[in-house]
């Protein structure tokens, strides 16, 4: 098991990594909302590997057999991987490489509120809180804490639902 996981495991990582460096240079052009969509989209397609890892296994290490226990095991261990190949590069991207993202998105939340019509007390609200997120933010432990939060749902599910369809008694 433990070679599956950390081949699959390190591919996924890898892929998720290359595809967070990939769309820096397009930061800017996408904007918050669509680079919203091609971040997950990046996750997702990074997870497809949690898959292919679990059937890799059943086939070689499980004599084409594998229950849902061990399906799940093999597939969450690949995804644990993962998300510490993500939380890493984000650590490098958002200390290193962009280092006035939170001032960024700290104004795209504010800016959110104004076009929405808000009142200038939620406005108000609005400026608090992502002042408050964006010191909370700043802290590498904290911010690696909310990072891992971003792709470990994606890959919990690709994870059940992968040993759900490829368990074999």
């Amino acid at each position: 098991m433990k070679k599956t996981v950390l081949t699959f495991g390190l591919m996924s990582g890898a892929a998720s990594a290359v595809m967070m460096l990939a769309t820096l240079p397009f930061t800017d052009a996408l904007g918050f909302d669509k680079g919203e969509i091609v971040g997950y989209t990046a996750i997702v397609l990074s997870f497809l590997l949690v898959f292919f890892g679990i059937r890799s296994y059943r086939q070689h290490d499980g004599a084409g057999r594998i229950t849902f226990g061990r399906a799940f095991a093999v597939g969450i261990l690949i995804t644990f991987i993962t998300c510490a190949f993500y939380v890493a590069t984000w650590e490098i991207v958002y200390f290193k490489l962009m280092p006035d993202f939170g001032e960024k998105y700290a104004a795209h939340m504010v800016a959110q509120a104004k076009a929405s019509g808000a009142s200038q007390e939620a406005i108000d609200a609005s400026v608090r809180d992502a002042q408050s997120f964006k010191e909370m933010y700043d802290k590498p432990l904290v911010n690696a804490a909310i990072t891992f939060t971003e792709p470990f749902p994606i890959g919990l599910a690709m994870t059940v639902i992968s040993a759900a369809l490829l368990r074999r008694k």
